[in-house]
């Protein structure tokens, strides 16, 4: 095993990232097609696959990131900062829309933003020594939960959770347990995180509430949510979140999954039965994910345990048919536009967030109506994408598919300046 790419997996995190920028950027949140809507609650539709795919993806990159193995102080410190960075990026992409300063409003608060946008981006993403690192990301850290808990207006409902940020949790767990325990011993952590978070949402009762139950905003998870991060949760609800405290447990589960199957690239056995090897365990995943789901419904929002190993059943399954076709029978021409996308995932996740934000904090004349203003992304659907569309469903499509294309532009000119941006 060396530190070589695997071609294959860089493509899978390409089309998973490609994915989600076209599912989070629709040109009206009520004209989207259902399979890129997430499941009202129990169930599982394609962009509810690309969360847990990109955390099993991420965990199958650790043995590749760290095939030596070795723990030392050093490490441990690399391990830390890197989860850190992560979790600041997703913190202050909660925060953008929230930063205020002297009472600045319009263009100049927005040019403010964009301002402190980039300085994070440079501090979090910039290529220092692990000692600047190391400060920087506890720093910014400090400030933004300083700032959400300081009692200030502005922050006063900063959410705390979010993608991001549940990716640096699952991450540092992972990276640990990757290095510290051997794979039986990894694979008994997954099944204990699994069986654990069962047990705990459907036999312990919900303070307050009674029983033990798997209803929106009345379980566990979300009881727990909001007794410690009451007022800092997803502001569609704020009661709960969808990426909250406890259904972190299963979600890092998940990260081993990933991990479990990286490890087997590492076996001495011939490519076509590594195929066969992880097809097997791919679709046992599914089917166990299947069956599970008859006593613990597959939830994204809870992440449950059968919503884990389903998804991650089919995650390994997209893995390894992109393996046999890419890396074994080397059928690659089609797949460099998804290399783009999947060298340079974190600059897609942070700056994909970052520039609706913008576009919908700006205001302008709306030209039907001169006595009123509407948001620059308003105007782009409105009056640029929306009229050339009789169906506005077919619109909105149109809409995240420019959106995915001007950042396909933008990093194809990354790519070919062999620009890649690491945490």
């Amino acid at each position: 095993m060396t530190k070589d790419r695997l071609l294959s997996l860089d493509i899978f995190r390409g089309f998973t990232i490609l994915l989600m920028t076209i599912v989070n950027n629709p040109g009206s949140w009520s004209a989207i097609y259902p399979p890129l809507e997430h499941a009202e609650w129990n169930g599982c539709t394609p962009t509810d696959l690309v969360f847990p795919f990109f955390i099993f993806i991420m965990g199958t990159a650790i043995p590749f990131a760290m095939p030596e193995k070795t723990w030392n102080a050093s490490v441990f410190q690399k391990i830390v900062v890197r989860s850190i960075r992560i979790f600041c990026l997703g913190l202050f992409l909660n925060f953008f829309s929230k930063i205020a300063l002297f009472g600045l409003e319009g263009i100049a608060l927005m040019v403010l933003r964009l301002g402190i946008t980039f300085l994070v981006a440079y501090a979090l993403l910039g290529n220092f020594s692990l000692k600047v690192k190391s400060g920087l990301a506890f720093g910014l850290l400090a400030l933004m939960l300083f700032l959400a808990f300081s009692g200030i207006e502005a922050y006063r409902e900063v959410r705390i959770p979010g993608v991001l940020q549940r990716i640096a949790i699952v991450y540092f767990f992972a990276a640990l347990l990757y290095l510290k325990r051997e794979y039986q011993k990894q694979i008994l952590t997954a099944c204990v995180l699994l069986l654990g978070y069962w047990a705990i949402m459907t036999l312990i009762p919900v303070p307050g509430v009674g029983p033990a139950n798997l209803d929106k905003g009345s379980n566990l998870a979300a009881w727990l949510d909001n007794t410690l991060l009451n007022g800092h949760l997803w502001d569609v609800v704020k009661t709960w979140d969808p990426e909250g405290i406890l259904s972190t447990l299963p979600a890092i589960a998940s990260g081993i999954i990933g991990m479990l199957i990286g490890q087997l690239f590492q076996l001495p056995i011939s490519k076509i039965e590594l195929v066969k090897k992880i097809a097997i365990y791919g679709l046992g995943l599914l089917l166990l994910g299947v069956f599970w789901d008859i006593f613990f419904p597959i939830n994204k929002s809870l992440w449950t345990s059968s919503y884990a190993v389903y998804t991650a059943g089919i995650a390994s399954l997209c893995l390894i048919v992109l393996y046999y076709i890419i890396d074994v029978k080397r059928v690659d021409k089609w797949c460099q536009v998804f290399l783009f996308w999947g060298v340079n995932p974190m600059i897609v996740f942070f700056f994909s967030g970052i520039i609706p934000r913008v576009l919908s904090g700006i205001q302008i004349q709306n030209p039907n109506l001169p006595t009123e203003t509407l948001s620059i992304q308003s105007y782009l659907y409105d009056f640029i994408i929306s009229p050339c569309f009789e169906n506005p469903m077919n619109a909105s499509l149109a809409y995240a598919l420019s959106y995915a294309t001007f950042w396909c532009m933008i990093l194809w000119i990354l790519f070919k300046k062999k620009l890649i941006f690491k945490v």
